[in-house]
């Protein structure tokens, strides 16, 4: 499975819904809080409309998936075996 980043930022429930998703299926993933990091925050706003709206998920090299659900999250990984 292709490395998975999820780019996050504290208080999101979206974001903490999807990572105990991710914690509970046992995925790995590299996690980005876009607080603390300002070149993620200007991703994110990259490719969600110009807005910092997480979560926004990169699996391997594909596209950006903004606030994707667990299991289109899970569809792409597998797809980028």
């Amino acid at each position: 499975m292709k490395g998975i980043t999820v780019y996050w930022r504290p208080g999101c429930t979206y974001c903490m819904k999807l990572r105990l998703g991710l914690w509970l299926t046992r995925t790995r993933y590299d996690k980005v809080n876009i607080w603390n990091d300002p070149d993620a925050a200007a991703f994110v706003r990259s490719v969600a409309d110009g807005n910092e709206t997480v979560p926004t998920v990169v699996v391997g090299d594909g596209p950006a998936m903004v606030n994707p659900s667990l299991r289109e999250l899970r569809a792409a990984a597998g797809a980028a075996r």
